[in-house]
């Protein structure tokens, strides 16, 4: 199960519809309240909230072992964020990146990790 967090009419479709492909599971939304594998968090520079924040609230979510898939503009792209951006709020709330991925022609991939301790 993967659960999405900050849809917006911008996101890559056809990376959702990869993802539904792959699982055979819809994507949750926001709303869910079960725990679940991954998720997906689409992040723009624009955003009111402060990302540490969110992301310590999407951990929460997330079973242990799960990942956080953080996507954000590419350069250029309305809406980017600096990756020391997210490096550094994923640190702060205690994740540690473990790649960075082309998550289609418009959005960037953070994928984010709890330490072992933590899951």
């Amino acid at each position: 199960m993967v659960q999405e967090f900050r849809f917006d009419d911008d996101v890559d479709e056809k990376l959702r519809a990869s993802i539904v492909e792959c699982t055979g599971e819809e994507l949750a939304d926001e709303d869910y309240d079960g725990v679940v594998d991954a998720a997906l968090l689409w992040w723009r520079s624009d955003e009111e909230d402060d990302l540490t924040d969110v992301l310590v609230d999407v951990l929460g979510a997330v079973e242990g072992g799960g990942i956080i898939l953080v996507l954000t503009p590419k350069p250029g792209r309305e809406g980017h964020v600096a990756p020391s951006d997210v490096a550094e709020a994923a640190t702060t709330a205690g994740l540690s990146q473990t790649s960075a991925v082309s998550a289609g022609p418009d959005w960037s991939g953070t994928r984010l990790v709890a330490p072992k301790m933590q899951r």
